[in-house]
């Protein structure tokens, strides 16, 4: 079967000047070629989106793994989740910090029997397998911390598109389908910033990232919109019972819409297609049809769904 991949970095309102889209779309495409070129090595599903989320933590621009905001203590606690489709297997991590890359903790916990740890059970965890500590706070996230400390954390979330003048929704997120049929999904992020302690995100759960034989889906956005919608899994049941990925998409984005939420998706289903929509101006994301790369960047800001069949 011919691989696809889908991989984000977050959603928002803009991506202004265009030394930033440059970039972004560069950062992008490099990680989609990196990530597709193992999928058409036989690279299942499951490592292939380690890969992407892995790549994608260690780009500074985007808020997962380096570059992750802090929230209003000054520290940064990040999240993650994976998802095998093929076993329907999900497992996560939730804010743990010292990480240089939480997608790797989702990923052992697949073959354990407790498949999602918070904060000290996650950073026991990290002391037992002996990885490294590793300080993923950049000047440009303190800086952005120092700032908005000065007026009391008045904001409800910090600027986490690097290169944007507003503030975006910052996730990253990739979905895979390998030469073998079978689908997988991973999503990470360093938070909303500046929220309050012990908040959790809607990336170490169903809403924010799901996955089963028949499609998968990572989200990004405003973490609570998500959750209330349950977005990721919604759309994924949607599919199971019989409708298109497209519709399955477009339906549960236009509930979004009316619901006023803030948020966004992509995702892939067992034939091959291509689904993303938004509810805000921007999605951060890219992907590899099997013919090409193209990206979601400078896509219509009234548009919310699309969509490319494979």
């Amino acid at each position: 079967m011919q691989p696809k991949l889908i991989i984000h970095g977050g959603a928002g309102n803009s991506l202004k000047g265009k030394g930033g889209l440059v970039d972004v779309r560069n950062s992008l495409q490099e990680i989609v070629r990196d990530v597709y070129d193992r999928l058409l090595q036989g690279e299942n599903a499951t490592d292939a989106v380690v890969r992407g989320c892995q790549l994608l933590e260690d780009e500074p621009r985007f808020n997962a793994g380096t570059g992750s905001v802090l929230q209003s203590d000054g520290q940064v606690r990040m999240s993650a989740s994976l998802m095998d489709g093929t076993h329907q297997r999900f497992s996560g991590t939730i804010n743990v910090s010292r990480l240089k890359n939480p997608i790797d903790l989702a990923k052992f916990l697949q073959t354990e029997s407790d498949r999602v740890l918070s904060d000290f059970g996650a950073s026991e965890l990290l002391r037992e397998l002996q990885i490294p500590i590793y300080n993923t706070l950049t000047d440009l996230r303190l800086k952005e911390w120092t700032e908005e400390r000065k007026d009391n954390f008045q904001k409800k979330m910090a600027g986490v598109i690097a290169g944007s003048e507003e503030a975006g929704r910052g996730t990253i997120g990739v979905v895979a389908l390998d030469r073998n049929g079978k689908l997988a999904a991973g999503t990470s992020t360093g938070g909303k910033g500046f929220e309050r302690i012990g908040r959790v995100s809607d990336s170490a759960m169903p809403a924010g990232n799901y996955a089963t034989a028949k499609a998968g889906v990572s989200c990004t956005g405003i973490g609570e919109d998500i959750i209330d919608e349950c977005l990721a899994a919604k759309i994924v049941v949607r599919v199971t019972d019989g409708l298109s990925l497209a519709e399955s998409m477009s339906r549960s984005i236009q509930e979004c819409v009316a619901n006023k939420r803030d948020l966004g998706a992509i995702s892939l289903d067992a034939t091959g297609a291509i689904a993303w929509g938004k509810t805000c101006g921007l999605l951060v994301a890219a992907y590899h049809n099997g013919q090409e790369i193209k990206d979601t960047l400078e896509w219509g800001e009234k548009e919310t769904v699309g969509i490319d069949k494979g």
